[in-house]
């Protein structure tokens, strides 16, 4: 097949209620009769311009039933990925066998998992119900979440789990459940030209690392890249200042017009 775009969903192509996008956006998420994400209407353009050129394929931690509530009216999208990689959805179905085949993967993580969701029920800085989602990873939301990770990490076996937050929100994460590693199932399923990922949080690293090309926002590197923002050569920062989701697409355009195919230097 042709070229791919990865594509994290909140803050690298849709963007929160709370964020201020401009006038001119389009509402591409309802939950209980609110709008709460939107596009801007630029990259709505840009989104179906690129999706003539390569197959956009959603990356996104969020749940299947959570990312199933986002329309982004480009017309067909053939695969997604759902739940970090540890969902496959084809034509909007769960594809059975690679969901095992993610069970399987973090079986050895398991243990730690359950540890983990031990010590957060006990915990009295959590502010939210404890979720193991699709018995995949661990979320919930807490007060001084830096604090809750940090006692995670001194008391779980971080070889087998990751242990992050986003803000008030804590995970818990097998470490072979990573974007990153669903991409690296999906070249081998699909056997695309090229992969070109884009993401802007830390669930992000290990995707925009392992594709062909990996785009992201203006200062991710020094925040990401453990103190010395070191990154392959192939993750390349878009510029500050403009909308995220609308550099990143108007790259990926800017690469299909020189006709780039896998294996191709990428600058």
């Amino acid at each position: 097949m042709n070229g791919i775009l990865c594509a994290d969903m909140d803050n690298t192509i849709i963007y929160s209620y709370k964020r201020n996008i401009g006038e001119n956006k389009l509402n591409v998420e309802l939950y209980n009769g609110r709008e709460i994400s939107f596009i801007s209407e630029k990259t709505h353009d840009l989104l179906k311009k690129v999706s003539e050129k390569m197959t956009i394929i959603p990356t996104s931690t969020r749940t299947e039933e959570q990312y199933k509530r986002i329309d982004l009216d480009i017309g067909i999208v053939p695969y997604a990925l759902v739940c970090n990689g540890g969902v496959l959805l084809v034509n909007g179905k769960r594809d059975r066998e690679w969901y095992l085949e993610s069970l399987q993967m973090i079986r050895n993580s398991r243990p730690e998992m359950e540890k983990a969701q031990q010590i957060l029920a006990g915990d009295s800085r959590r502010k939210f119900e404890l979720r193991f989602l699709d018995e995949l990873f661990i979320f919930t939301k807490c007060e001084k979440p830096e604090e809750v990770v940090e006692d995670l990490q001194a008391k779980l076996a971080t070889k087998l789990v990751d242990v992050f937050h986003n803000g008030e929100k804590v995970y818990v994460v097998p470490v072979n459940l990573s974007k990153g590693m669903a991409v690296r199932r999906l070249r081998k399923r699909l056997q695309p030209a090229y992969i070109i990922a884009a993401g802007d949080s830390e669930f992000d690293v290990s995707m925009v690392e392992e594709s062909d090309l990996g785009l992201v926002p203006a200062g991710f590197k020094k925040i990401y890249g453990n103190g010395s923002g070191r990154f392959k050569e192939t993750v390349m920062e878009m510029e500050a200042g403009r909308l995220f989701s609308e550099t990143l697409l108007e790259k990926c355009l800017v690469l299909c017009y020189r006709k780039l195919l896998r294996n191709v230097p990428i600058t």
